[in-house]
């Protein structure tokens, strides 16, 4: 699965009781697998990971001394 780039709005926050919100209907229609894959998600956006982040390039380089 090749992931998204997520960005949460932390401008908004609305409580609600779960039984009275269109989301229990929704995710009860959903399989397990779809769950788990919104879950996943989730964890990317929170955790903040994903894709594997830009990581410095290694340089050997191999030098002959000479004898002094």
């Amino acid at each position: 699965m090749k992931s998204k780039k997520y960005r949460v709005n932390r401008d908004v926050l609305s409580v609600s009781k779960i039984r009275e919100s269109d989301e229990y209907i929704y995710w009860g229609k959903k399989t397990s697998a779809d769950r788990l894959e919104e879950l996943e998600i989730n964890r990317q956006i929170v955790y903040g990971y994903g894709e594997t982040p830009p990581r410095l390039q290694r340089i050997l380089e191999i030098v002959e001394r000479r004898k002094t």
